[in-house]
């Protein structure tokens, strides 16, 4: 059944690239990156520092740049550029001071050369978000300044389902009361074969993707998601395709679709759906954090997206600075209020409620593990999930996609 190995020739090609990118990265300075000079004065400001961004932010990012200009006299550049470019152009001299990052992608930024190294006094700190610090460590290093944060949460019809769900118990209840699938019409819906929104409901009782190391890093060789507690959650979603209150193969267009038509009384989705269900609900969209299961809230992933500050910039010290200032409170505010970025601070509250629910669940959200092996998790796990909503045993099914995982690590460290 599940014995089918998820290692394909891409794999092989993205492992081969990632050792040799890895090997070319620069011989990294270990002086820390100090945030003031050693006289106590602050460096010579460079003329100018270059911010590689993505499409959907430059203008956003350019004003806030402005602003930096008009406070410093450094002209800031905001570039659309690709960060897969980074670990050739950087090495070349063609790189940024700083760039827009995610914070799963800045352990193989690291590895590859590119990120810097951060130190930051508490003071510097003080108003972010821990769990958005902690998303930008890696191996106890930060290397990452962030910017907005991001998780999923419950959205509700207001017409069909009047009062949030609280628990995992109210949400099976609505899905029993409300779905008729001669009318296309569910309680609760969900993508079952996608890991992501699915990793609150598998580890409602309990479970992990990686443990702790001593360093308080990730331990790859331990991976829990095949212990009793992870099966406990395997059942309970096997068992709403087993009742039909969840279809088999159910796509996010289908369920965002029904949704919207205002055909479902509740779906699991981030804050990129608000815009789209808020012009098909309007007022009878709400949100809320997930629910609780055996009285303990669900966690949730987080997503952290921020600033990297080039290991081969000549302006470490003022890049870092800018990045802080894009981040400051006011600055995070006009983030939220022009792109709806969730600030990732906890000294700026939101003043839309939609998005209040989101940023109320973030408090009970875990960083995303931000190592490359967490690349080899997603589709043996989704895998998975399909298997069990077809109806397997979900023990031996989450034993399988455990080991496979385990199979696709020792490749990537070399050790098979």
């Amino acid at each position: 059944m599940l014995k089918t190995k998820f290692i394909s020739s891409s794999f092989i090609v993205v492992l081969v690239l990632s050792i040799i990118l890895t090997a070319c990265g620069p011989q990294r300075d270990t002086t820390e990156i100090k945030q003031e000079a050693s006289n106590g004065e602050a460096p010579d400001k460079p003329e100018e520092l270059t911010f590689w961004a993505w499409d959907d932010i430059l203008s956003t990012f350019q004003v806030i740049g402005d602003r930096y200009t008009e406070k410093t006299g450094i002209k800031v550049n905001v570039i659309d550029a690709r960060n897969a470019d980074l670990s050739l152009d950087a090495p070349a001299g063609k790189g940024p001071d700083l760039y827009y990052e995610t914070h799963d992608r800045i352990g193989d930024s690291y590895l590859q050369g590119v990120a810097a190294e951060l130190t930051l006094t508490e003071e510097q700190l003080s108003g972010y978000e821990e769990s958005a610090l902690e998303a930008f460590t890696y191996n106890g290093k930060l290397l990452g300044i962030p910017s907005s944060v991001e998780t999923i949460g419950l959205f509700y019809n207001k017409e069909l389902v009047p009062e949030a769900p609280k628990t995992i118990e109210d949400i099976t209840n609505i899905a029993a009361n409300l779905t008729n699938t001669e009318k296309n019409e569910y309680g609760f819906l969900n993508i079952t074969s996608d890991f992501y929104p699915m990793f609150p409901f598998l580890t409602a009782a309990g479970g992990y993707v990686f443990g702790e190391n001593e360093e308080g890093g990730f331990d790859t060789s331990d991976i829990g998601l095949a212990s009793d507690a992870v099966v406990e959650g395997a059942n309970l979603i096997r068992s709403w395709h087993e009742n039909n209150y969840i279809p088999k193969s159910v796509t996010y267009d289908v369920m965002n679709g029904l949704f919207r038509e205002g055909k479902v009384g509740a779906i699991i989705s981030g804050p990129w759906g608000i815009p789209d269900f808020s012009s098909g609900l309007g007022d009878n969209l709400a949100i809320a954090p997930l629910p609780t299961f055996n009285g303990n809230q669900l966690q949730s992933f987080l997503g952290v997206k921020g600033m990297a500050i080039s290991e081969y910039s000549e302006n470490k010290y003022w890049a870092t600075d800018f990045a802080l200032f894009m981040s400051n409170p006011e600055n995070s505010k006009f983030l939220f209020d022009e792109l709806k970025r969730i600030p990732a601070r906890s000294d700026v509250t939101v003043d839309d409620e939609l998005y209040q629910g989101i940023q109320e669940q973030i408090q009970y959200a875990v960083p995303m593990p931000n190592i490359p092996e967490m690349a080899q998790v997603w589709n043996p796990m989704g895998d998975a999930l399909v298997f069990i909503s077809q109806g397997e045993d979900p023990k031996e099914v989450l034993e399988e996609a455990v080991a496979t995982i385990k199979e696709q690590i020792s490749l990537l460290d070399g050790s098979n």
